[in-house]
């Protein structure tokens, strides 16, 4: 498949072609659309004169993109409107989200963060939550065209705005056509697209291959040959020299980005030693650190499984390589830094979030000592992508993607409403929770729309920064 022009705005170099072969890519089943407002994309001051041969790559202001979330999925009015876009960054605070409330009343149809939130006591009642939420079908200015269309040809007018949003949509109403084995042509260019990702070139990703072994090598090599080992669709399609590679280049990535930081550090030291006193300069040291911005991350123990569904969905290891990177550089950098305090806070919120939507299931839970950090720190560490079958895991992720992957907390909780009953009924559900039962994606979208309807904002909030 050749270079797409709002896939190719991202990046003007060739892909790598390794070892993938593209696969024909039948339709899968619609799911049922929701509410239609979306994150905001690209901030663009001069949109308009957007030149489109080819067009720019989009920029996105990503603590305000991330607010305006999937949360709205939940919301209780249909969305009639573009979006409007702001060319600053939305405080990430706020009481309420903005997307969650954009195009209601001034009375909220969902709880409160200080009401008494609703009980749900069975799967069923959740979903019927995201079902009699379904909305007017939006009118976008790419909305007629498919999801393809709107990839290989890109914004029309210069509305990528436009654009965007009708791409979300179409993957919540539609989902990107793929085999039953998940492989589809266009999947990882719209990968990107959502990531705001520009492909990195072949050289650049050949030259961090030949700079031999990083310091993580070995922790590598401890890790990748046990990387969905029961999954023989992944087994069949990548070798483990490619996750070997495209991790080794990545932690090299990672070490230049910490070397930049700690280069920068010496001239911030030695300016606050001479305004400042002893104790002062100790003080202005801390502060120029902050003002460095937080320490960048390194090779994490699963990051190979975070990896694998990007080395099986993309054409080359080159365009695998940026979307990675991407993600666990700019959707969660909190997941690989320092003692993974972006996950453990993931974790909290699971918690969180199952005692408002199942309060009696929470508590059975708790009262059996089992919280979040014991039975679903694989499926938040690698936004489920341990959870089998391979094929669901990539239809999981159109959806995070496109929303944002910080909704993978509210997904969690889906799947424990999914086996709600399996739990509680089990006399030890530790080993009910060992292995959560195969992904079903469609399944786990509708009832996280029912989810996220029932989530107070102050506590949405929280989720959209905890990775960050």
């Amino acid at each position: 498949m050749a270079m797409t022009p709002l896939a190719g705005a991202l990046g003007s170099h060739s892909p790598l072609p390794y070892f993938v072969t593209d696969m024909a890519s039948p339709s899968r089943e619609p799911m049922v659309p929701s509410q239609s407002a979306f994150r905001h994309p690209t901030t663009h001051q001069n949109a308009n004169a957007a030149n489109l041969q080819p067009p720019p790559s989009p920029r996105t202001h990503r603590a305000l993109r991330r607010l305006q979330s999937a949360h709205n999925l939940g919301a209780s009015r249909p969305f009639h409107q573009p979006s409007l876009l702001s060319p600053q960054r939305h405080p990430v605070n706020d009481s309420v989200s903005p997307t969650r409330d954009r195009g209601r009343t001034s009375h909220r149809g969902r709880a409160n963060s200080d009401a008494t939130p609703p009980r749900v006591n069975h799967m069923g009642v959740i979903a019927a939550a995201a079902k009699h939420l379904r909305p007017v079908k939006p009118s976008f200015s790419h909305g007629h065209l498919t999801l393809q269309k709107i990839i290989r040809g890109g914004p029309k007018d210069g509305d990528f705005a436009g654009a965007l949003e009708s791409a979300r949509f179409k993957v919540l109403e539609e989902g990107i056509k793929s085999a039953e084995n998940g492989m589809s042509r266009r999947r990882i260019y719209v990968w990107l697209v959502f990531l705001d990702t520009p492909m990195s070139s072949a050289d650049e990703y050949l030259s961090l291959i030949h700079r031999g072994a990083s310091a993580a090598y070995t922790k590598i090599r401890n890790d990748t040959f046990r990387t969905l080992t029961t999954d023989p669709l992944f087994r069949r399609r990548v070798s483990e020299a490619s996750l070997i590679r495209l991790l080794n280049a990545v932690a090299w990535k990672l070490h230049d980005a910490k070397e930049d930081q700690r280069q920068s550090r010496p001239s911030s030291r030695q300016s606050s030693h001479r305004r400042e006193s002893l104790a002062g300069s100790v003080s202005g040291h801390s502060q120029a650190r902050s003002n460095l911005g937080p320490e960048p991350g390194t090779y994490v123990q699963g990051m190979n499984v975070l990896a694998a569904p990007f080395l099986y969905a993309a054409r080359s290891e080159a365009e695998a390589f940026a979307a990675f990177h991407s993600l666990i550089t700019r959707e969660c950098p909190a997941y690989i830094r320092g003692a993974m305090d972006g996950v453990h806070r993931g974790l909290a919120l699971v918690d969180k979030v199952l005692a408002i939507v199942d309060p009696k299931l929470s508590m059975h839970l708790t009262a059996k000592g089992l919280s979040a950090e014991i039975y679903a720190f694989p499926s938040v560490l690698t936004l489920c992508a341990c959870t089998p079958p391979l094929p669901e895991v990539l239809r999981l992720w159109d959806f995070l993607f496109a929303y944002g992957t910080h909704l993978n907390i509210v997904c969690i909780v889906a799947q424990l409403a999914a086996m709600r009953s399996q739990i509680l009924e089990s006399p030890s559900p530790n080993k009910v929770l060992r292995s959560f039962p195969p992904l079903n994606a469609e399944l786990v979208q509708r009832l996280t729309m029912g989810i996220i309807n029932m989530i107070p904002d102050d506590l949405y909030a929280e989720i959209v920064t905890h990775a960050l």
